[in-house]
């Protein structure tokens, strides 16, 4: 009898879980079935909508505007040359404008805004995405000056600031959209200099817009690159920027560094550059159109498999976890190697 009620309470041990199992299983097909839905649910109407993008004359800009051209939105591309300007409208649509912009020049903005104000109308802009931005100077800190720093501040800080302020006005009208482009060094700061800094400060910019603007239908998306082949990881613009930081430090400072420290740090970087960076740019222009045409964009979009699988992770780990793993990619100053 016992042995019989063992057996029946078994059976019923092993039905339940695999009722609990059979059930879990259920919840998360049909919960990824409906974040599939929710994700691929686009906004309509393409043709009628405005987008404004800095940085246009090459990498994720210009990738960007003809990407969105192709689509059949009223891209409005901004360039910082003359050049840059005519080459993208050689391989675009007649529908793509393009005009030149400083993001670093109160003037220029003021001038670009108008004309967007002008071309957009009463349709509003629906889409800005602020991609303008620079690297150099940027090395180890004690190597830089404050004017070093505020070259890039001005660029990939001020200038998403003060561009998105003139342009809140027609992004309301629209309730459209914002996409800054940050990086993974906002999230993690590897390096001195202004580059991890203005990014750190898109990221703060853009949570502090989003809660702002979600009241007036203007949703804010974040993209958070890992390593890419474009400018600003051109490396014989680093390797250059490099040279001249080391050329103007006190000899004192260089003793502290050793004789060898500036071609191990720029080695250093070669080898991680090549192992890192990607030539793929749609993988981050892919994210800042799911932001512009999803009906729900995301808050915050990783791009690169370093992004997702190295730098992203690492972000939330103990300080002296990321610290241990960012000394194992840089070289070590003399006078700690003799410490």
């Amino acid at each position: 009898m016992e042995s019989a009620e063992s057996l029946t309470a078994y059976l019923l041990d092993v039905i339940l879980s695999h009722l609990l199992l059979t059930c879990t299983l259920l919840l998360v097909t049909v919960a990824a079935i409906c974040w599939y839905i929710r994700d691929s649910s686009l906004v309509d109407g393409f043709s009628h909508k405005y987008v404004f993008i800095t940085g246009c004359d090459t990498g994720f800009g210009n990738l960007l505007a003809r990407q969105l051209d192709r689509k059949g939105f009223r891209v409005i591309a901004a360039c910082l040359t003359e050049k840059g300007a005519a080459d993208l409208k050689s391989v675009a649509s007649p529908a793509l404008k393009t005009l030149l912009l400083n993001v670093t020049d109160s003037e220029s903005i003021s001038r670009a805004v108008e004309l967007v104000r002008r071309e957009v109308g009463e349709r509003g802009l629906w889409g800005l995405v602020n991609n303008a931005g620079r690297s150099v100077p940027i090395g180890p800190t004690e190597w830089m000056q404050l004017k070093d720093f505020t070259k890039v501040l001005d660029v990939n800080l001020i200038g998403v600031i003060e561009v998105t302020l003139q342009l809140l006005p027609l992004l309301k009208k629209a309730r459209g959209r914002v996409v800054n482009v940050a990086s993974v060094l906002g999230r993690l700061s590897i390096t001195g200099g202004g580059y991890c800094l203005s990014k750190w400060g898109v990221e703060a910019f853009s949570d502090s817009l989003r809660r702002d603007m979600h009241h007036f239908g203007i949703k804010v998306s974040i993209i958070e690159p890992g390593f890419f082949k474009t400018g600003v990881t051109q490396l014989d613009l680093i390797e250059a920027d490099l040279r001249r930081l080391w050329t103007h430090l006190p000899q004192h400072v260089k003793d502290s560094y050793g004789a060898t420290y500036l071609d191990d740090y720029i080695k250093t970087q070669e080898i991680s550059m090549n192992i890192l960076c990607s030539p793929d740019l749609s993988k981050v222009t892919n994210c800042m159109e799911h932001a512009l045409t999803a009906r729900f964009p995301l808050t915050r979009y990783s791009a690169g498999w370093d992004a997702k699988l190295l730098w992203i992770p690492l972000s939330y780990l103990p300080s002296f976890v990321s610290d241990f793993a960012i000394d194992m990619l840089l070289p070590l100053p003399k006078e700690k190697r003799n410490n």
